[in-house]
């Protein structure tokens, strides 16, 4: 059965999408440790790691294969792998249909 491409558009006209790229998850080994923010990272929150955006952004991320979408909340600095948008917690991971790395748009709310 083909898999169908959804369109990774904005849901609100106020987002703005500032990045197309790959992200992935991460989560063991790092729950209950401190995020670059300072607060205490919990895999099962909906946040996520950027490179540059401030903590406590906002930001919607669609998996471009599902149409999925999640909006999650900048709490940490990363990715640190190569080709890498954002790096999502379990939870953010889980709710677009992530489980390795997918290709991704990124839109500040």
């Amino acid at each position: 059965m083909p898999v169908s491409t959804a369109q990774a558009e904005p849901k609100e006209e106020s987002e703005k999408v500032i990045q197309d790229g790959r992200a992935s998850w991460y989560g063991p080994g790092f729950h209950g440790r401190r995020t670059a923010s300072g607060e205490t990272f919990n895999t099962n929150d909906l946040t996520a790691a950027h490179r540059t955006l401030p903590f406590g952004t906002r930001v919607r991320v669609v998996n471009k294969r599902t149409g999925k979408s999640v909006v999650v909340r900048i709490n940490d600095r990363g990715p640190y792998a190569h080709g890498r948008v954002i790096d999502l917690s379990r939870a953010s991971a889980e709710a677009i249909g992530i489980k390795g790395v997918a290709a991704v748009t990124v839109a500040k709310l």
